[in-house]
């Protein structure tokens, strides 16, 4: 399970993508199956549609309440107000991991439901990464402009009891496997792996850094914040049917 869910993500908000198989990281754009940016009508959707499958991410008694974004052409924008401080939205690869090879991915639609935490410490990086990316910015020139941010206290920090839903039926997550796994994210500051029980022989939770896949491609993301991400898997969609069981990979 380790292997098959390593690059689990957003992306997202941070989006962190679930894979069938092991993903190695990748230094450089060229060498990723989607080297740049697509044309940007393939990364929107209908708004009604978008909507739908933001909201699909967590169980109906969560999210008929949360806020809802989506994506415009410059930006997120909010489409929903909510009442419950939960923010739902459709993440793109974008908001992955910054080296990860379905960054640019526009078959990428990660529905993600935050809680208000969550929301209040991982949109304002969200929102500027997109903005910054859909204006032609390069992935250095956003991790500049973030750490610039960072710098000026313009973005904040993570609050505790930050976590997400990533449990729609619909999503798509990468090209890898099944693409899609239902499953629940909790944001760290801190690499406690030991007592969470990460990343150990048939333990359901898997840690991995929320800036990237391998700290050598954007060695400048070493002063970002330190954010992790412990991933559970759970075995049902946000409408209670059951999802499809992975195969554990054998301990290593």
């Amino acid at each position: 399970m380790k292997k098959r869910m390593r690059a689990i993500a957003l992306q997202g908000c941070a989006l962190l993508t679930v894979l069938a198989t092991a993903v190695p990281a990748m230094a450089q754009d060229t060498m990723a199956p989607y080297p740049g940016m697509a044309p940007l009508e393939q990364y929107l959707m209908a708004r009604d549609a978008e909507i739908a499958l933001a909201r699909s991410a967590a169980p109906e008694s969560i999210s008929r309440d949360a806020g809802v974004l989506v994506l415009g052409r410059h930006g997120y924008e909010s489409a929903v107000a909510g009442k419950n401080g939960w923010v739902c939205m459709v993440e793109r690869g974008w908001l992955g991991m910054f080296d990860h090879p379905e960054f640019w991915s526009p078959k990428v639609r990660a529905a993600d439901c935050l809680n208000p935490p969550a929301a209040r410490s991982l949109l304002p990086y969200v929102h500027k990464r997109t903005e910054l990316l859909l204006a032609g910015r390069s992935k250095v020139e956003v991790i500049a402009a973030i750490q610039a941010a960072i710098d000026q206290r313009e973005l904040p920090a993570l609050e505790p009891g930050a976590l997400s839903y990533m449990m729609s039926k619909a999503s798509y997550l990468t090209d890898h496997g099944h693409h899609n796994l239902p499953h629940l994210m909790f944001f760290e500051t801190r690499l406690d792996d030991a007592a969470w029980g990460a990343n150990l022989p048939h333990s359901p939770v898997l840690s991995v850094p929320y800036w990237y896949l391998s700290g050598e491609a954007f060695p400048q993301l070493a002063t970002f914040p330190p954010l992790f991400v412990f991933l559970v898997a759970v075995d049902k969609w946000s409408d209670g049917t059951p999802a499809p069981v992975i195969p554990a990979t054998p301990a290593m």
